[in-house]
């Protein structure tokens, strides 16, 4: 009865052709409008490491001084040097890394390649196996390179292509800044959406290009990036091993809850000793969240991007309501008609059946040319400035929900123009015949 149904709709959209285009335009706008936005929303949203981010939790301390400090605000985000070196080098977890962002100048040993800036990541050994890192060639370092300040580097594959022109570049010197490095390691193809390890930084930026040992960058004073909060004096050495700043990110694995119960538990001690040490100056104040949960707490997505995405699903409701007009009058029109078949002997679900299989095939056509839009609305919010712009890409399921949405907003809105359709007396329209 389908494919019945549906060479009927097929006859009737050739019967009334400014009708169905309007409707089908109708439903295409909506869809393109929001399609466009639920896909860059879609992109920015999602979880950017799906197989790990139930395991991967951002630690937090309060190691701010008693001044400004209101009971329930929340921790500093970062956590000082010391203490990020003091819960590496105990290692509770099943791994754990600090890193913060920087800079490095590069210095090819390439005819016609000129000295660049290249974002950097200083991190420690278990960033790699910790965040899922592929690496195209070789490896990362190990935690006794890290604690020997070994000249060492992982570099992404775009550096690797434009100093050295591809290939395996495992064992070659790279100059950062006034120090030669060994490039130990050259990463795949790795961009998670957002850069949630570090939030402080561009979210939706690039990957860094080079990635150097935590105690060789300090070791080296190489320029970091990011916020950094101090609340005492550090005498000029805000990078220092005691100095009151917090200005590193710090993460750590574990594998099941009882791991994350007794990780909380261990932080909360933690920071009682150094309160009772005199460093810690606020009640213990600690939070260890998930990847998710992180994200949710940054609000991750900016703001614009929500606006949008609320305005895209209320133009989608305009055209539904006009499609629910539309539908009703082409319905109607046809009284005589549905009158005929239900004097032959049609039931009343049988009208209902027809004309909501009607509209399902206005939102199919309509899907199809609301995927063109959403295409071209996508292509618009690629050519903005806006860091997460080039991310807006419509993927295999995005593409998939489009016709679901559009043949679901169509039969919607052709539920009331189906129910008053099926209420047509055919006694009445025969008699008016």
């Amino acid at each position: 009865m389908f494919a019945y149904y549906f060479n009927l709709a097929l006859r009737s959209f050739r019967r009334d052709k400014a009708l169905t285009m309007l409707m089908v335009l109708a439903i295409a706008l909506g869809i393109g409008a929001c399609m466009t936005t639920l896909t860059v929303f879609h992109v920015l949203s999602g979880d950017p490491i799906p197989s790990k981010s139930s395991r991967l939790f951002y630690v937090q301390l309060d190691a701010a001084a008693m001044q400004g400090y209101e009971p329930g605000d929340e921790p500093q985000e970062q956590v000082t040097r010391l203490d990020a070196e003091t819960l590496l080098r105990e290692k509770r977890g099943d791994r754990q890394a600090m890193m913060t962002g920087g800079s490095v100048v590069v210095t090819p040993d390439r005819e016609g390649v000129v000295p660049f800036n290249a974002g950097a990541r200083f991190t420690s050994a278990d960033f790699f196996p910790m965040f899922d890192v592929p690496m195209l060639y070789g490896r990362g370092w190990s935690a006794n390179e890290d604690e020997a300040r070994a000249r060492v580097a992982v570099i992404s594959s775009a550096l690797n292509e434009r100093v050295f022109g591809g290939g395996d570049s495992v064992g070659k010197q790279l100059r950062l800044d006034q120090g030669d490095f060994t490039v130990v390691g050259v990463v795949g193809d790795w961009r998670p959406v957002p850069r949630f390890y570090d939030m402080n930084s561009d979210r939706y930026g690039k990957l860094e290009d080079v990635f150097v040992p935590f105690q060789t960058a300090v070791a080296m004073k190489m320029d970091r990036s990011g916020s950094m909060d101090c609340w005492g004096s550090s005498n000029g050495d805000e990078m220092g091993l005691g100095a009151p700043c917090v200005w590193i990110q710090y993460w750590v694995e574990l594998a099941d809850p009882s791991r994350v119960s007794e990780y909380r538990n261990y932080l909360a001690n933690y920071s009682d000793q150094q309160r009772a040490a005199g460093r810690f100056e606020r009640p213990t104040n600690v939070r260890l969240r998930s990847v998710m949960e992180w994200l949710e707490f940054k609000r991750v997505v900016p703001n614009d991007v929500v606006m949008q995405l609320w305005l895209g699903l209320g133009f989608l409701l305009v055209c539904l309501v006009n499609t629910v007009g539309l539908l009703l009058a082409k319905f109607l029109r046809r009284g005589s008609e549905i009158g005929v078949r239900r004097a032959l002997g049609a039931s009343r679900q049988a009208i209902f059946s027809q004309c909501l299989v009607e509209a399902g095939t206005v939102g199919l056509v309509g899907g199809i040319l609301g995927l063109g839009l959403s295409l071209l609305g996508l292509w618009a919010v690629r050519q903005q400035p806006a860091s997460y712009a080039e991310l807006a890409h419509l993927d295999l399921r995005m593409l998939v929900f489009t016709f679901v949405l559009a043949i679901a907003a169509s039969v919607l809105a052709g539920l009331l123009p189906a129910w008053r359709a099926m209420q047509v007396t055919p006694a009445i329209q025969l008699k008016s015949q």
